[in-house]
Protein backbone atom coordinates (compact mmCIF):
# COMPACT_ATOMS: atom_id res chain seq x y z
CA UNK A 1 0.00 0.00 0.00
CA UNK A 2 3.22 2.56 0.19
CA UNK A 3 2.28 3.11 -3.35
CA UNK A 4 -1.07 4.04 -3.12
CA UNK A 5 -0.56 7.78 -3.97
CA UNK A 6 1.21 7.05 -7.19
CA UNK A 7 -1.82 4.84 -8.01
CA UNK A 8 -3.83 7.88 -7.05
CA UNK A 9 -2.16 9.94 -9.62
CA UNK A 10 -2.52 7.37 -12.23
CA UNK A 11 -6.02 7.05 -11.93
CA UNK A 12 -6.71 10.80 -12.19
CA UNK A 13 -4.64 10.71 -15.53
CA UNK A 14 -6.30 8.07 -17.01
CA UNK A 15 -9.92 9.53 -16.20
CA UNK A 16 -8.47 13.16 -17.67
CA UNK A 17 -7.53 10.85 -20.72
CA UNK A 18 -10.88 9.74 -20.74
CA UNK A 19 -12.17 13.14 -20.61
CA UNK A 20 -14.18 13.51 -17.62
CA UNK A 21 -14.26 17.19 -16.21
CA UNK A 22 -11.01 18.23 -14.46
CA UNK A 23 -12.57 19.63 -10.99
CA UNK A 24 -14.76 16.94 -10.52
CA UNK A 25 -11.96 14.38 -11.83
CA UNK A 26 -9.70 15.41 -9.11
CA UNK A 27 -12.20 15.47 -6.01
CA UNK A 28 -14.11 12.50 -6.94
CA UNK A 29 -10.77 10.41 -7.35
CA UNK A 30 -9.27 11.32 -4.28
CA UNK A 31 -12.41 10.68 -2.00
CA UNK A 32 -12.80 7.59 -3.87
CA UNK A 33 -9.16 6.91 -3.00
CA UNK A 34 -9.68 7.91 0.70
CA UNK A 35 -12.28 5.38 1.55
CA UNK A 36 -10.36 2.72 -0.33
CA UNK A 37 -7.68 3.72 2.06
CA UNK A 38 -9.14 4.31 5.30
CA UNK A 39 -10.70 0.34 4.69
CA UNK A 40 -7.58 -0.69 4.19
CA UNK A 41 -5.89 1.09 6.87
CA UNK A 42 -3.23 3.16 4.86
CA UNK A 43 -5.37 6.42 4.88
CA UNK A 44 -5.77 8.29 8.01
CA UNK A 45 -9.35 10.62 7.47
CA UNK A 46 -8.30 12.84 9.93
CA UNK A 47 -6.86 14.99 7.09
CA UNK A 48 -9.92 15.36 5.19
CA UNK A 49 -10.64 18.09 8.34
CA UNK A 50 -8.12 20.35 6.65
CA UNK A 51 -10.31 20.47 3.80
CA UNK A 52 -12.43 23.80 5.28
CA UNK A 53 -9.37 26.01 6.49
CA UNK A 54 -7.96 24.55 2.64
CA UNK A 55 -10.84 25.80 0.86
CA UNK A 56 -11.36 29.15 2.83
CA UNK A 57 -7.73 30.13 2.25
CA UNK A 58 -8.54 29.82 -1.67
CA UNK A 59 -11.63 32.08 -1.02
CA UNK A 60 -9.71 34.55 1.17
CA UNK A 61 -6.68 34.47 -1.09
CA UNK A 62 -5.85 38.17 -2.14
CA UNK A 63 -3.73 37.26 -5.06
CA UNK A 64 -6.32 34.80 -6.59
CA UNK A 65 -8.79 37.50 -6.90
CA UNK A 66 -6.00 38.90 -10.25
CA UNK A 67 -7.20 36.05 -12.19
CA UNK A 68 -10.85 36.91 -12.63
CA UNK A 69 -9.75 40.75 -12.99
CA UNK A 70 -6.60 39.70 -15.67
CA UNK A 71 -9.26 37.69 -17.67
CA UNK A 72 -11.39 40.32 -17.65
CA UNK A 73 -8.92 42.76 -19.18
CA UNK A 74 -7.97 40.18 -21.81
CA UNK A 75 -11.41 39.20 -22.91
CA UNK A 76 -12.72 42.88 -23.02
CA UNK A 77 -9.28 44.04 -25.16
CA UNK A 78 -10.15 40.88 -27.38
CA UNK A 79 -14.20 42.56 -28.13
CA UNK A 80 -12.82 46.16 -28.33
CA UNK A 81 -11.06 45.10 -31.30
CA UNK A 82 -7.64 45.80 -30.35
CA UNK A 83 -6.07 43.05 -32.56
CA UNK A 84 -7.50 44.14 -36.10
CA UNK A 85 -6.15 47.69 -35.26
CA UNK A 86 -2.61 46.57 -34.45
CA UNK A 87 -2.13 44.31 -37.11
CA UNK A 88 -3.27 46.78 -39.75
CA UNK A 89 -1.68 49.79 -38.51
CA UNK A 90 1.64 47.29 -38.31
CA UNK A 91 1.35 45.37 -41.59
CA UNK A 92 0.93 49.00 -42.90
CA UNK A 93 4.54 49.89 -40.94
CA UNK A 94 6.60 46.96 -41.97
CA UNK A 95 4.69 46.04 -45.15
CA UNK A 96 7.17 47.14 -47.37
CA UNK A 97 9.93 44.90 -45.82
CA UNK A 98 10.09 40.98 -46.72
CA UNK A 99 9.07 39.26 -43.93
CA UNK A 100 7.45 42.40 -42.51
CA UNK A 101 3.84 41.03 -42.21
CA UNK A 102 5.37 37.94 -40.22
CA UNK A 103 7.35 40.64 -37.71
CA UNK A 104 3.88 42.30 -37.52
CA UNK A 105 2.26 39.32 -36.49
CA UNK A 106 4.98 38.98 -33.82
CA UNK A 107 4.83 42.23 -32.07
CA UNK A 108 1.10 42.04 -32.38
CA UNK A 109 0.98 38.67 -30.85
CA UNK A 110 3.41 40.19 -28.26
CA UNK A 111 1.01 42.56 -27.23
CA UNK A 112 -1.94 40.19 -26.79
CA UNK A 113 -0.26 38.28 -24.68
CA UNK A 114 0.43 41.26 -22.48
CA UNK A 115 -2.71 42.35 -22.65
CA UNK A 116 -4.76 39.32 -22.38
CA UNK A 117 -2.21 36.79 -20.87
CA UNK A 118 -4.58 33.64 -22.29
CA UNK A 119 -2.86 31.48 -24.56
CA UNK A 120 -6.42 30.02 -26.31
CA UNK A 121 -7.94 33.78 -26.76
CA UNK A 122 -4.49 34.66 -28.48
CA UNK A 123 -4.08 31.77 -30.65
CA UNK A 124 -8.10 32.11 -31.61
CA UNK A 125 -7.56 35.91 -32.30
CA UNK A 126 -4.06 35.85 -34.28
CA UNK A 127 -5.38 33.09 -36.39
CA UNK A 128 -8.86 34.51 -37.76
CA UNK A 129 -7.34 37.96 -38.53
CA UNK A 130 -3.55 37.22 -39.84
CA UNK A 131 -3.75 34.08 -41.12
CA UNK A 132 -5.90 34.98 -44.04
CA UNK A 133 -4.07 37.98 -44.69
CA UNK A 134 -0.61 36.19 -44.88
CA UNK A 135 -2.17 33.55 -46.86
CA UNK A 136 -3.22 36.22 -49.25
CA UNK A 137 -0.14 38.04 -49.53
CA UNK A 138 1.54 35.00 -50.60
CA UNK A 139 3.09 33.44 -47.34
CA UNK A 140 4.16 30.20 -46.62
CA UNK A 141 1.55 28.27 -45.08
CA UNK A 142 3.82 26.89 -42.98
CA UNK A 143 5.56 29.71 -42.05
CA UNK A 144 2.19 31.63 -41.48
CA UNK A 145 0.54 29.08 -39.17
CA UNK A 146 4.11 28.42 -36.93
CA UNK A 147 4.38 32.05 -36.67
CA UNK A 148 0.59 32.21 -34.66
CA UNK A 149 1.17 29.49 -32.89
CA UNK A 150 4.41 30.68 -31.43
CA UNK A 151 3.14 34.65 -31.26
CA UNK A 152 0.05 32.99 -29.30
CA UNK A 153 2.11 31.09 -26.64
CA UNK A 154 4.03 34.23 -25.59
CA UNK A 155 0.78 34.84 -23.30
CA UNK A 156 2.30 31.87 -20.69
CA UNK A 157 5.55 33.77 -20.14
CA UNK A 158 5.13 37.53 -21.18
CA UNK A 159 3.63 39.38 -17.23
CA UNK A 160 0.94 39.89 -16.81
CA UNK A 161 0.20 36.50 -17.38
CA UNK A 162 -2.71 34.42 -15.39
CA UNK A 163 0.09 31.23 -15.79
CA UNK A 164 2.36 33.07 -14.11
CA UNK A 165 0.37 34.63 -11.46
CA UNK A 166 -1.20 31.11 -10.78
CA UNK A 167 2.65 29.91 -10.83
CA UNK A 168 3.26 32.58 -7.86
CA UNK A 169 1.00 32.06 -5.83
CA UNK A 170 1.71 28.08 -5.59
CA UNK A 171 5.27 28.84 -5.46
CA UNK A 172 5.11 30.78 -2.72
CA UNK A 173 3.06 27.68 -0.67
CA UNK A 174 5.98 25.42 -1.84
CA UNK A 175 8.51 27.51 -0.87
CA UNK A 176 7.05 28.51 2.49
CA UNK A 177 6.54 24.55 2.98
CA UNK A 178 10.23 23.87 1.57
CA UNK A 179 12.00 26.39 4.26
CA UNK A 180 9.39 25.00 7.34
CA UNK A 181 10.52 21.28 6.01
CA UNK A 182 14.04 22.36 6.40
CA UNK A 183 13.27 23.97 9.98
CA UNK A 184 12.97 27.49 8.72
CA UNK A 185 10.22 29.21 10.91
CA UNK A 186 10.82 32.42 9.67
CA UNK A 187 10.34 31.53 5.76
CA UNK A 188 11.35 34.01 3.48
CA UNK A 189 8.46 34.40 0.83
CA UNK A 190 8.29 35.15 -2.96
CA UNK A 191 5.84 37.04 -5.12
CA UNK A 192 3.97 37.30 -8.04
CA UNK A 193 5.52 40.41 -8.91
CA UNK A 194 8.99 38.62 -8.86
CA UNK A 195 7.64 36.39 -11.90
CA UNK A 196 6.58 39.19 -13.29
CA UNK A 197 9.92 40.63 -13.34
CA UNK A 198 11.92 37.87 -13.72
CA UNK A 199 9.97 36.70 -17.07
CA UNK A 200 10.93 40.02 -18.60
CA UNK A 201 14.01 39.32 -20.05
CA UNK A 202 13.59 35.79 -21.36
CA UNK A 203 10.25 37.10 -22.84
CA UNK A 204 12.09 39.38 -24.71
CA UNK A 205 14.48 37.39 -25.63
CA UNK A 206 11.98 34.96 -27.26
CA UNK A 207 10.55 37.74 -29.05
CA UNK A 208 14.22 39.11 -30.44
CA UNK A 209 14.88 35.74 -31.48
CA UNK A 210 11.71 34.85 -33.21
CA UNK A 211 11.95 38.01 -35.29
CA UNK A 212 15.77 37.32 -35.83
CA UNK A 213 14.58 33.84 -37.05
CA UNK A 214 11.96 35.46 -39.59
CA UNK A 215 14.32 37.79 -40.79
CA UNK A 216 16.74 35.12 -41.91
CA UNK A 217 13.79 32.98 -43.79
CA UNK A 218 12.68 36.12 -45.37
CA UNK A 219 16.57 37.21 -47.12
CA UNK A 220 17.37 33.62 -47.82
CA UNK A 221 14.10 32.19 -49.70
CA UNK A 222 12.22 35.76 -51.06
CA UNK A 223 9.46 33.47 -51.84
CA UNK A 224 8.41 32.26 -48.57
CA UNK A 225 7.52 35.77 -47.56
CA UNK A 226 6.88 38.29 -50.07
CA UNK A 227 6.66 42.61 -49.10
CA UNK A 228 2.84 42.83 -47.98
CA UNK A 229 3.48 46.16 -50.12
CA UNK A 230 4.44 47.19 -53.11
CA UNK A 231 7.55 49.40 -53.15
CA UNK A 232 6.31 51.86 -55.68
CA UNK A 233 3.27 52.35 -53.26
CA UNK A 234 2.94 56.33 -52.66
CA UNK A 235 4.16 57.23 -48.44
CA UNK A 236 1.39 57.06 -46.38
CA UNK A 237 0.90 60.66 -44.28
CA UNK A 238 -1.35 59.39 -42.10
CA UNK A 239 0.55 56.32 -40.56
CA UNK A 240 2.74 58.02 -37.81
CA UNK A 241 -0.76 58.99 -36.60
CA UNK A 242 -2.46 55.88 -36.71
CA UNK A 243 0.25 53.98 -35.72
CA UNK A 244 0.50 56.30 -32.36
CA UNK A 245 -3.56 55.92 -32.47
CA UNK A 246 -3.60 52.11 -32.26
CA UNK A 247 -0.31 51.63 -30.38
CA UNK A 248 0.23 54.14 -27.31
CA UNK A 249 -3.58 53.00 -25.72
CA UNK A 250 -2.57 49.37 -25.06
CA UNK A 251 0.90 50.18 -24.48
CA UNK A 252 -0.02 52.62 -21.49
CA UNK A 253 -2.67 50.28 -20.46
CA UNK A 254 0.18 47.54 -20.21
CA UNK A 255 2.65 49.79 -18.79
CA UNK A 256 0.57 51.17 -16.27
CA UNK A 257 -0.52 47.34 -15.39
CA UNK A 258 3.31 46.34 -15.15
CA UNK A 259 4.78 49.45 -13.79
CA UNK A 260 2.39 49.29 -10.75
CA UNK A 261 3.11 45.75 -9.79
CA UNK A 262 7.63 46.30 -10.50
CA UNK A 263 7.18 49.66 -8.66
CA UNK A 264 5.47 48.15 -5.73
CA UNK A 265 2.85 50.64 -6.08
CA UNK A 266 0.13 48.17 -6.30
CA UNK A 267 -0.14 44.55 -5.58
CA UNK A 268 -1.04 42.10 -8.27
CA UNK A 269 -4.84 42.32 -7.24
CA UNK A 270 -4.83 46.24 -7.23
CA UNK A 271 -2.74 46.55 -10.36
CA UNK A 272 -5.11 43.83 -12.40
CA UNK A 273 -8.53 45.91 -11.33
CA UNK A 274 -6.40 48.74 -13.13
CA UNK A 275 -6.34 46.63 -16.07
CA UNK A 276 -9.59 45.69 -16.16
CA UNK A 277 -10.70 49.39 -16.01
CA UNK A 278 -8.52 50.79 -18.36
CA UNK A 279 -9.51 47.94 -20.80
CA UNK A 280 -13.41 49.36 -20.66
CA UNK A 281 -11.94 52.70 -21.34
CA UNK A 282 -10.39 51.88 -24.15
CA UNK A 283 -13.32 49.92 -25.44
CA UNK A 284 -15.73 53.13 -24.41
CA UNK A 285 -13.22 55.40 -26.16
CA UNK A 286 -13.77 52.87 -29.58
CA UNK A 287 -17.36 53.04 -29.24
CA UNK A 288 -17.20 49.22 -28.45
CA UNK A 289 -18.77 49.29 -25.15
CA UNK A 290 -22.43 48.16 -25.32
CA UNK A 291 -24.46 47.14 -23.08
CA UNK A 292 -24.16 43.70 -24.89
CA UNK A 293 -20.56 43.38 -25.22
CA UNK A 294 -20.33 44.06 -21.75
CA UNK A 295 -22.64 41.16 -20.78
CA UNK A 296 -20.67 38.81 -23.11
CA UNK A 297 -17.07 39.82 -21.31
CA UNK A 298 -18.83 39.21 -18.21
CA UNK A 299 -20.29 35.62 -18.65
CA UNK A 300 -16.97 34.61 -20.64
CA UNK A 301 -14.74 36.34 -16.91
CA UNK A 302 -17.49 33.86 -15.35
CA UNK A 303 -17.17 30.86 -17.43
CA UNK A 304 -12.96 31.24 -17.32
CA UNK A 305 -13.21 31.81 -13.67
CA UNK A 306 -15.39 29.52 -12.12
CA UNK A 307 -13.11 27.02 -13.94
CA UNK A 308 -10.15 28.11 -12.54
CA UNK A 309 -11.53 27.93 -8.79
CA UNK A 310 -13.36 24.56 -9.36
CA UNK A 311 -9.90 23.13 -10.62
CA UNK A 312 -8.18 24.70 -6.71
CA UNK A 313 -10.52 23.10 -5.02
CA UNK A 314 -10.36 19.79 -7.00
CA UNK A 315 -6.66 20.10 -6.71
CA UNK A 316 -6.92 21.04 -2.55
CA UNK A 317 -8.84 18.02 -1.85
CA UNK A 318 -6.29 15.83 -3.97
CA UNK A 319 -3.13 17.46 -2.61
CA UNK A 320 -4.92 16.51 0.79
CA UNK A 321 -5.59 12.82 0.24
CA UNK A 322 -1.93 12.39 -1.62
CA UNK A 323 -0.37 13.79 1.49
CA UNK A 324 -2.36 11.57 3.61
CA UNK A 325 -0.64 8.42 1.72
CA UNK A 326 2.61 9.76 2.33
CA UNK A 327 2.70 10.64 -1.05
CA UNK A 328 4.80 13.51 -1.10
CA UNK A 329 7.48 12.03 1.12
CA UNK A 330 7.83 9.03 -1.53
CA UNK A 331 7.96 11.50 -4.22
CA UNK A 332 11.15 13.61 -1.92
CA UNK A 333 12.39 9.95 -1.67
CA UNK A 334 12.48 8.94 -5.23
CA UNK A 335 14.09 12.68 -6.59
CA UNK A 336 16.64 11.91 -3.61
CA UNK A 337 17.39 9.22 -4.81
CA UNK A 338 18.59 9.85 -8.44
CA UNK A 339 22.23 11.00 -9.14
CA UNK A 340 23.29 14.22 -9.97
CA UNK A 341 21.56 15.77 -7.37
CA UNK A 342 19.15 18.86 -7.52
CA UNK A 343 19.84 19.69 -11.10
CA UNK A 344 19.19 15.81 -12.37
CA UNK A 345 15.94 15.84 -10.24
CA UNK A 346 14.78 19.71 -11.93
CA UNK A 347 15.01 17.58 -15.64
CA UNK A 348 13.49 14.73 -14.54
CA UNK A 349 10.46 16.87 -13.21
CA UNK A 350 10.59 19.61 -16.19
CA UNK A 351 10.86 16.48 -18.38
CA UNK A 352 7.57 15.04 -16.55
CA UNK A 353 5.89 18.64 -17.03
CA UNK A 354 6.99 19.14 -20.69
CA UNK A 355 4.72 15.37 -21.36
CA UNK A 356 2.11 16.29 -18.96
CA UNK A 357 1.69 19.42 -20.94
CA UNK A 358 0.42 17.46 -24.02
CA UNK A 359 -2.92 16.15 -21.88
CA UNK A 360 -3.36 18.50 -19.60
CA UNK A 361 -3.73 22.86 -19.41
CA UNK A 362 -1.40 24.64 -17.50
CA UNK A 363 -4.08 25.19 -14.81
CA UNK A 364 -4.10 21.02 -13.41
CA UNK A 365 -0.02 21.35 -14.30
CA UNK A 366 0.26 24.21 -11.72
CA UNK A 367 -2.55 23.03 -8.96
CA UNK A 368 -1.20 19.40 -9.01
CA UNK A 369 2.12 18.91 -10.30
CA UNK A 370 3.95 21.71 -8.36
CA UNK A 371 2.57 21.42 -5.15
CA UNK A 372 3.49 17.78 -5.11
CA UNK A 373 7.41 18.42 -6.90
CA UNK A 374 7.87 21.96 -5.94
CA UNK A 375 8.62 21.65 -2.04
CA UNK A 376 10.97 19.48 -2.53
CA UNK A 377 12.83 20.78 -5.49
CA UNK A 378 12.88 23.87 -3.49
CA UNK A 379 14.54 22.56 -0.38
CA UNK A 380 17.24 21.12 -2.52
CA UNK A 381 18.57 25.20 -2.91
CA UNK A 382 16.91 25.52 -6.44
CA UNK A 383 15.87 29.53 -6.35
CA UNK A 384 12.14 30.08 -6.58
CA UNK A 385 12.38 32.33 -9.28
CA UNK A 386 14.40 30.43 -11.14
CA UNK A 387 12.10 27.51 -10.83
CA UNK A 388 8.88 28.96 -11.91
CA UNK A 389 10.38 30.81 -15.38
CA UNK A 390 11.94 27.56 -16.24
CA UNK A 391 8.39 26.27 -15.67
CA UNK A 392 6.54 28.82 -17.72
CA UNK A 393 8.66 28.37 -20.78
CA UNK A 394 8.79 24.49 -20.15
CA UNK A 395 4.51 24.46 -20.43
CA UNK A 396 4.86 27.01 -23.41
CA UNK A 397 6.86 24.89 -25.40
CA UNK A 398 4.59 21.74 -24.63
CA UNK A 399 1.56 23.44 -25.95
CA UNK A 400 3.15 24.06 -29.36
CA UNK A 401 4.88 20.66 -29.53
CA UNK A 402 3.11 18.35 -31.95
CA UNK A 403 0.94 16.38 -32.20
CA UNK A 404 -0.95 16.99 -29.24
CA UNK A 405 -0.03 21.02 -28.33
CA UNK A 406 -2.82 22.48 -27.53
CA UNK A 407 -1.84 25.78 -29.53
CA UNK A 408 -2.04 23.56 -32.47
CA UNK A 409 -5.81 22.30 -31.68
CA UNK A 410 -6.34 25.73 -31.12
CA UNK A 411 -5.34 27.48 -34.61
CA UNK A 412 -6.54 24.01 -36.34
CA UNK A 413 -9.97 25.15 -34.92
CA UNK A 414 -9.74 27.84 -37.10
CA UNK A 415 -7.96 27.66 -39.96
CA UNK A 416 -9.31 27.40 -43.31
CA UNK A 417 -9.55 23.69 -44.95
CA UNK A 418 -7.20 24.13 -47.22
CA UNK A 419 -4.44 24.25 -43.91
CA UNK A 420 -3.19 20.14 -43.34
CA UNK A 421 -2.46 19.90 -40.15
CA UNK A 422 0.97 18.68 -41.37
CA UNK A 423 1.65 22.13 -42.39
CA UNK A 424 0.87 23.52 -38.77
CA UNK A 425 3.07 20.64 -37.32
CA UNK A 426 6.09 22.00 -39.96
CA UNK A 427 5.53 25.31 -39.18
CA UNK A 428 5.79 25.53 -35.26
CA UNK A 429 9.22 23.28 -35.40
CA UNK A 430 11.89 26.06 -35.72
CA UNK A 431 9.81 28.08 -32.79
CA UNK A 432 10.15 25.32 -30.68
CA UNK A 433 13.92 24.88 -31.55
CA UNK A 434 14.21 28.76 -30.37
CA UNK A 435 12.43 27.95 -27.18
CA UNK A 436 14.23 25.33 -26.35
CA UNK A 437 17.11 27.29 -26.83
CA UNK A 438 16.08 30.04 -24.96
CA UNK A 439 14.87 27.24 -22.15
CA UNK A 440 18.59 25.77 -22.00
CA UNK A 441 20.33 29.60 -21.49
CA UNK A 442 17.76 30.02 -18.65
CA UNK A 443 18.82 26.94 -16.99
CA UNK A 444 22.35 27.37 -17.64
CA UNK A 445 22.60 30.91 -17.04
CA UNK A 446 19.92 31.54 -14.05
CA UNK A 447 21.12 34.85 -13.52
CA UNK A 448 18.45 36.01 -17.00
CA UNK A 449 15.82 35.29 -14.63
CA UNK A 450 16.82 36.06 -11.23
CA UNK A 451 19.17 39.38 -11.85
CA UNK A 452 16.68 42.19 -12.68
CA UNK A 453 14.07 40.99 -9.67
CA UNK A 454 17.26 41.20 -7.45
CA UNK A 455 18.42 44.61 -8.47
CA UNK A 456 14.23 45.86 -8.57
CA UNK A 457 13.92 44.04 -4.87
Amino acid sequence: MEYMSLYLFAAVFVLLLIGYPVAFTLAGTALIFSVIGELTGSFDPAFLEALPNRLYGIISNQILIAVPLFVFMGVMLERSKIADELLTTMSRLFGHLRGGLGISVILVGMLLAASTGIVGATVVTMGLISLPTMLKRGYDPKISTGLICASGTLGQIIPPSIVLVLLGDVLSNAYQQAQLDMGIFSPETISVGDLFVGALIPGFMLVTLYILYIAGVAFFNKDSMPAAIDDHTTFDTHLGQDVVKSLIPPMVLILSVLGSIIAGVATPTEAASIGAVGAMLLALTKNKLTRETLREVVRSTTRVSCMVFMILIGAALFSLVFRGFEGDELIQEMLGDLSGGKYHALFIVMLVMFLLGFVLDFIEITFVVIPIVGPVLLAMGIDPVWLGILIAINLQTSFLTPPFGFALFYLRGVAPPEIKTTQIYQGVIPFIAIQLIVMAMIAYWPALATWLPGQIS
